[in-house]
């Protein structure tokens, strides 16, 4: 098993939301149903918002002005002169399917695509949630598509219209918690759910980015048997398998125990202003030998990465970090340390 690490000091250790009023047109659960697109955050939930319909389960995001966390990770990226003339011209040619968004590390990718000025699409259960986190935005940078990985139903073929990329990081907590209401348990999110989406996603997407975890390929074992008593590593394994023979070139990512996060709009603009210091140095392997911790922030940074590095297609990788400097937005670095640990 390799490792890699980017750190220059590096010690061994490894070791809510503010809803705001939408009103769709037609059904309010699953299905694929028109919505409405809503034009203001004052629109009452009890009668259909104003405008022509958006097309099939999706909606405009509406807020009073751009979130300031958009504009601090705008300030960050410009300011560490990584991304150059060429990484830009790349990036205006993507349009990104984020599957999770609102999530722990999901809502940091979008965050991040967008202060990228990376077009997006979202794919989600709330609405709501995501206009809270990401405010206002242009329909050409950001559409959102209301809906549920666990209802095939609600998996429409155009919402893939243009899409060249996917990145999921759906998913639910190991034990039971108030998380599961709604039968959001592992075995519905973790496998019914990717096997819906993987279903439906068209050959043509260039890249499956796809977060799992450490430990899959472990479940039977002791530590890792305990955290499988409800079956999320076997799910999460049965979900890699599934990626890795559907034909669409992917690149799946296993974090540790995930920090920094979930947060509320609030600590999101807080979380992306304090990109320094705490757990940014970051460690890869492959063979699911890593135990550890890793910052949601390195996660949603691996996979915006991991899109545009053309030999980590088809590799798994696990990842850490521990404290120190890390890779931060450098695509030169992260492809050092993805190299270094590359699978012949």
């Amino acid at each position: 098993m390799a490792t890699a690490c980017f750190s220059p000091a590096l010690s061994p250790r490894l070791a809510r939301d503010r809803p705001l009023a939408l009103a769709p047109a037609g059904r309010r659960a699953y299905g694929r149903a028109a919505v409405r697109p809503l034009l203001s955050p004052a629109a009452s939930s009890n009668g259909p918002a104003c405008g022509a319909a958006a097309g099939r389960g999706r909606w405009r995001l509406a807020a009073a002005a751009e979130p300031q966390a958009v504009r601090e990770q705008e300030a960050r990226t410009e300011g560490s002169g990584e991304a150059g003339s060429a990484g830009a011209a790349e990036a205006s040619s993507k349009l990104v399917l984020v599957v999770g968004g609102t999530g722990g590390v999901g809502q940091l990718v979008v965050a991040s695509l967008l202060s990228r000025n990376i077009k997006s699409k979202l794919f989600l259960r709330d609405p709501e949630k995501a206009t809270s986190l990401f405010g206002k935005q242009d329909e050409s940078l950001l559409q959102v598509y209301k809906g549920d990985t666990r209802n095939p139903n609600d998996l429409d073929p155009q919402m893939f219209e243009g899409v060249t990329h996917v990145i999921c990081s759906t998913g639910t907590t190991a034990f039971p918690s108030k998380r599961w209401d709604g039968d959001n348990t592992p075995e519905r999110v973790d496998w019914d759910g990717i096997r819906n989406l993987v279903s439906v996603m068209p050959r043509t997407i260039k890249r499956l980015v796809f977060v799992s975890s450490i430990g899959v390929t472990k479940y039977n074992e002791l530590p890792w048997s305990i955290m499988n008593l409800f079956g999320v590593l076997k799910y999460k394994k049965m979900a890699e398998d599934l990626v890795r023979k559907s034909g669409i070139p992917f690149t799946i990512i296993r974090p540790g125990r995930l920090t920094d996060g979930p947060y509320t709009s609030y600590d999101l603009n807080t979380l992306l202003k304090a990109t320094a210091g705490e757990r940014r140095a970051v460690v890869i392997g492959q063979g699911d030998k890593l135990v550890g911790e890793v910052s949601r922030l390195v996660v949603a940074e691996a996979c915006i990465q991991a899109l545009d590095i053309e030999f980590t297609e088809g590799q798994i990788y696990e990842i850490n970090s521990v404290k120190g400097e890390g890779p931060g937005t450098d695509p030169e670095k992260w492809k050092e340390l993805f190299r270094s640990v590359q699978s012949n």
